[in-house]
């Protein structure tokens, strides 16, 4: 049986989104399913001594370009949220607990939800109470969520999320890793259909 594409991803992430967008459909291509791992940029880079990429000079005004651009020529919906970046903690959060209790596909459609309301709807998603009302409207029971959010079981569950990330390499959104292979950045898709149809590049 062929193993299951890991895709990492940050709620913030632009480049997270469009993968999100188009992650099940390229797996599901070539018979994959996919695991998805929120993860917290900001913890990454106090490790590799990076930044979130629209606050290095010269490289944030080309990305914020460069996030429409992608965007048109993917013909995925997006529009630049009022508030960028923002923190994704409750939402991972949040998407841990509806795994462990809506399955992995209800985690999923969930993430999915939180993406659109982010760079679609330009919600800020760093509210907990936003992060509810996004849950509800799609069609989720939310009984005990805002505890569950804030249970440390749930608190754990991302710390051992994280660590195992770190671990396996993983620095940036999205990231994907194939039968071992790693591959960081949306504009990596191509690469990551040459694997999954080749088993090599």
């Amino acid at each position: 049986m062929r193993t299951a594409i890991d895709f990492y991803f940050d709620f913030s992430s632009p480049y997270g989104y469009f993968a999100a967008m188009r992650i099940d459909a390229l797996a599901a291509k070539y018979g994959r399913d996919v695991e998805w791992h929120p993860i917290l940029l900001g913890a990454v880079f106090k490790t590799t001594g990076s930044a979130v990429l629209t606050q290095i000079p010269m490289k944030g005004a080309y990305s914020l370009r460069d996030f429409e651009r992608t965007a048109r020529f993917h013909g995925i919906p997006y529009k630049q949220p009022p508030a960028f970046p923002l923190p994704t903690t409750v939402a991972a959060r949040a998407m841990l607990w509806v795994q462990n209790f809506r399955g992995a596909e209800g985690a999923i459609q969930f993430a999915q939800l939180i993406y659109h309301a982010m760079f679609v709807d330009g919600i800020n998603i760093a509210e907990p109470m936003h992060i509810l009302e996004i849950a509800k409207k799609g069609g989720f029971d939310t009984t005990g969520m805002a505890e569950g959010v804030n249970s440390i079981v749930i608190k754990n569950q991302l710390k051992a999320e994280m660590d195992l990330a770190m671990a396996r390499g993983v620095f940036g959104s999205p990231f994907v890793i194939v039968d071992g292979e790693s591959f960081w950045g949306f504009d990596r898709f191509s690469q990551i259909e040459a694997m999954l149809e080749f088993g090599k590049i």
